[in-house]
């Protein structure tokens, strides 16, 4: 690396402006770094490959903070990994987000008083494509804003017509094997937006309904009958059945028989089955098997009807009965009320607080409905990307989650694909006369004639595509032969049973047709927790406790949004944030930036060290901890221990580099040796630079700024990353420095304890420094202590001794005499120590009764007592303490 010129060829006032606003400065960066070309990934390099897929947001968002989080993660690794020397693909693109793109351009409609079916599917599609083309570069800008260090260059959609080439080569490659089929299940369903949803589309809440019991049968006790109880009355419209555990004494007899319906020509035959808790309420359940997951498999092996009772609006139809035409809820009253009044209501209990799950995306509750969809059969494919993770393909990050993992693959239920939608992509499947179907691929034509399924398939599909769609599979590519698999997949926990899950089913799928050995789309998994407030309260709209990453960015600048994020961040554990976090952050660059401007001001430079015999101690120290502090920034980024690898940073760049090494440095500056001020110069800008190339991935603005000012190279970005170099290790250095840390320390804790002002300089003798080995430490101490060296005439007034070496096993006592005769406001000093002792005697006072009181003591819990005992020595500590200097100062 070229030496950048020195301070005396670069005034520093041109170097850096005299504070850091991130707001006049990060644009311009990102815009360099896009210009450069940096982030532009080279399928042709001979460099090793390092590749992540961008978990895809929804085109019709903007990122929350849980984006935030995951993006800050992913740019930090690719960072890192492009300073190593990596040819890096960080691929960009986002979500068609089937379900909320329509519902929002419907909206848009129905304000201008038109429907979708009035306008029609084709000019509908052309609507929400317009809508797209308007909103879609807002999550762009905002990841430009992050810091984001993607190949713009290959943006991705999952609608463009590469990855809509994907999906229907996949369809008719699974329908062709038999993996893809039609069948009438039970879903859940949205009654507002008309369509099956996927189970990450629900959303769980307490709610306070109705739990009633009624009566089938006769209304009299001494003929057959069975009281059941539901929640959701109107569904005993489409009950098919009675069931009992066949062990239940007080039904056996029933079983096999048959009940009437109160409002239907139909008998409801009574059946034993081992899923009925005997112990729960009367211990016999109903059972409407196209309205209710558990009801449907009891169906399913009773062969029991199952009758749809509700409409795609979840209506009441085609009952019979009084009660159609009415809505869901509107038919739970009108039923309660019509069997109140026939004498079957046997209890009623409101409110009763139970689980209900809702649309997230419209709100209304879910209905449970028998639908004919078309579905995954999932059992090789969910056994394929469990036995991954088991051979170790893909490996799980935390290892914690792997059980979870194996659990849910394990016990997968077939996965509903299409949804009653007209955008996204359509499935691929025709119709023709005589009940004929064809399954249609890219490259192929339906028959003249036939027409197409109505239905589009779910959104997780063409996304579980994602890691090999978007390299441009089904074609071979030189992008998926460099970077697939890719390299690590960074996402939620939260979703990994869903997006997670599907890829690896598609990607273990495909893989045998991409090479030989790829199996899976990444070999690493890194599953990072949740993002919550300062209280640990999960983030929410409807709690209003979110926080806009974008508001932080504009209030501290993006690398306080960055460096927050990532210093909370292990693996599977969520992190709580607050305002109070992003200002320490801010107030970290802002201390980063201070130090390179007080570093370039005094000649700091990056070039060859000297011989380690020419440096001091303090430099020996320095480097040595700055080497050790590289190891455990390494490990910590390679095992995805964020949080571990920028604490290390942060302590070393504020605690050691700021606090006390250019204090240090100062001492050797003011000394006015030429030879150890280019020493020392060297050394702060060998330490800067390292420092600033480590913290880059995570702050990567003002590292950048600061890097180029102090190297006069283009940028940090394509700097190499700093290796730990063994021989900086100097122990000997480390506990000398260590020891005079312990030595200003206590000198500067007993200064205050003897009334001194922070910066007042008093004569002092350091009596045994030499033979602790510090004596050449002695400058150092003095500048740092604000200690003046004693001439001949001396009174020490007053006196501390500070043990030192004791870590290193060799202990030196260093006496410490100080001379405070007229440099404290005695009168002054009188009063703040009376006013002292005034309050811990109170508090002696106070603690000691409560402990001389028997009834107290019998009382209290333990650890009480413990706390108040505390309370007592120490107040007595100080009382004894304070009395002895009043003492010392005499009388007034």
């Amino acid at each position: 690396m070229t030496a950048a010129p020195s301070s005396a060829e670069r005034p520093s006032d041109d170097l850096l402006p005299k504070n850091w606003d991130p707001a006049a400065h990060e644009s311009e960066i990102y815009r360099s770094w896009v210009e450069g070309e940096y982030f532009v990934a080279d399928p042709t390099s001979d460099k090793p490959a390092f590749s992540i897929v961008i978990p895809p947001p929804n085109v019709n968002g903007s990122l929350h903070m849980g984006h935030a989080f995951e993006h800050v993660l992913m740019d930090a690794l690719s960072r890192r990994r492009r300073m190593q020397g990596y040819e890096v693909l960080w691929l960009p693109g986002m979500d068609h987000a089937a379900i909320a793109m329509q519902a929002m351009v419907e909206r848009t409609l129905a304000a201008e008083g038109v429907t979708r079916d009035e306008l029609g599917r084709e000019a509908f599609i052309d609507r929400v494509w317009q809508a797209r083309d308007e909103i879609g570069g807002t999550i762009g800008e905002q990841m430009r804003k992050l810091g984001d260090s993607v190949d713009w260059t290959r943006e991705r959609f999952t609608m463009d017509d590469g990855l809509s080439r994907a999906v229907q080569t996949v369809f008719k490659q699974m329908y062709d094997d038999g993996l893809i089929y039609r069948a009438e299940r039970l879903v859940n369903w949205s009654p507002v937006l008309k369509t099956a949803i996927s189970d990450i589309e629900v959303s769980y809440d307490e709610v306070e309904g109705e739990l009633v019991s009624f009566r089938y049968g006769s209304l009299d006790d001494a003929e057959p009958h069975i009281v059941v109880a539901t929640t959701r009355l109107e569904t005993m419209l489409g009950d098919t059945a009675i069931a009992v555990h066949p062990d239940d004494e007080r039904y056996r007899h029933l079983v096999g028989t048959t009940l009437a319906h109160p409002f239907l020509d139909r008998k409801i035959p009574v059946i034993a089955d081992d899923y009925v808790d005997p112990e729960f309420g009367s211990g016999a359940v109903k059972i409407t098997p196209a309205h209710d997951p558990n009801d449907f498999a009891i169906g399913q092996r009773h062969g029991l009807e199952m009758p749809t009772i509700m409409d795609a609006s979840a209506v009441i139809a085609d009952t019979g009965t009084a009660f159609d035409g009415l809505d869901r809820l509107d038919a739970r009253v009108a039923v309660r009320e019509a069997l109140a009044e026939q004498g079957r209501i046997v209890a009623e209990k409101r409110p009763y607080l139970h689980s209900v799950g809702h649309s997230e995306r419209s709100g209304e509750p879910i209905e449970p409905r028998l639908s004919m969809q078309w579905w995954v059969r999932v059992e090789s494919l969910a056994a394929a990307a469990g036995d991954a993770v088991r051979n170790g393909e893909t490996v799980i990050h935390p290892e914690s989650m792997e059980p979870r993992w194996s659990a849910w693959v394990d016990n997968m239920h077939d996965w509903c694909i299409s949804r009653q939608l007209w955008w996204g992509h359509r499935i691929p499947v025709w119709y023709g006369p005589d009940g004929d179907v064809v399954c249609v691929g890219p490259d192929e034509e339906p028959p003249a004639g036939y027409t197409q399924d109505d239905d589009v398939l779910d959104t997780w599909f063409s996304s579980g595509l994602w890691p090999f769609s978007t390299m441009g599979w089904p074609e071979h590519t030189p992008e998926l032969e460099k970077f697939y698999p890719t390299s690590v997949l960074v996402t939620g926990y939260d979703i990994l049973f869903f997006w997670v899950a599907r890829m690896m089913m598609f990607g273990t799928y495909v893989g045998p047709s991409l090479a030989p050995g790829q199996q899976v789309p990444f070999r690493d998994l890194f599953l990072h927790g949740l993002v919550r407030d300062q209280y640990g309260r999960k983030m929410s709209k409807s709690k209003g406790n979110g926080i806009d990453p974008l508001d932080w960015v504009d209030r501290f600048g993006a690398d306080a949004l960055r460096f927050t994020l990532a210093r909370g961040a292990n693996p599977g554990t969520d992190l709580s944030v607050g305002d109070d976090h992003a200002q320490s952050s801010r107030n970290f660059a802002t201390k980063l930036f201070n130090a390179t401007r007080f570093a370039l001001m005094n000649g700091a430079r990056v070039g060859e060290l000297p011989d380690a015999t020419d440096l001091t101690d303090a430099d020996r120290w320095i480097l040595s901890r700055l080497h050790e502090v590289i190891e455990v920034a390494d490990a910590g980024f390679e095992t995805y221990e964020f949080a571990k690898a920028c604490e290390a940073l942060f302590h070393f760049a504020w605690d050691e580099f700021c606090d006390w090494y250019l204090e240090l440095s100062k001492v050797q500056y003011a000394a006015g040796d030429a030879q150890r001020t280019e020493t020392t110069s060297l050394v702060v800008g060998h330490v800067l630079d390292a420092l600033l190339r480590m913290l880059h991935p995570v702050m990567p603005f003002v590292t950048e700024e600061l890097w180029r000012a102090l190297t006069g190279e283009p940028s940090v970005t394509v700097a190499a990353w700093p290796v730990a170099d063994t021989s900086h290790a100097d122990p000997g250095a480390v506990q000398r420095i260590e020891d005079v840390q312990r030595l200003i320390k206590e000198i500067r804790r007993f200064r205050g304890d003897q009334g001194l002002q922070d910066r007042q300089r008093v004569a002092a003798r350091l009596v045994g420094i030499d033979d602790a080995g510090l004596g050449e430490l002695r400058a150092s101490v003095d500048a740092l202590a604000f200690l003046t060296p004693a001439g001949g005439e001396f009174a020490a007034t007053a006196d501390l001794e500070v043990r030192v070496g004791v870590a290193a096993g060799d202990p030196h006592t260093i006496d410490v005499q100080i001379d405070t005769s007229g440099t404290v406001d005695l009168e002054a000093e009188r009063r703040r120590l009376a006013k002292d002792l005034a309050v811990n005697e109170k508090e002696l006072t106070q603690t000691s009764g409560k402990l001389n009181n028997e009834q107290f003591l019998a009382k209290a819990p333990a650890a009480v007592v413990d706390k108040i005992r505390a309370r007592q020595e120490l107040a007595s500590a100080e009382v004894e303490r304070l009395r002895a200097k009043i003492a010392e100062l005499g009388e007034g």
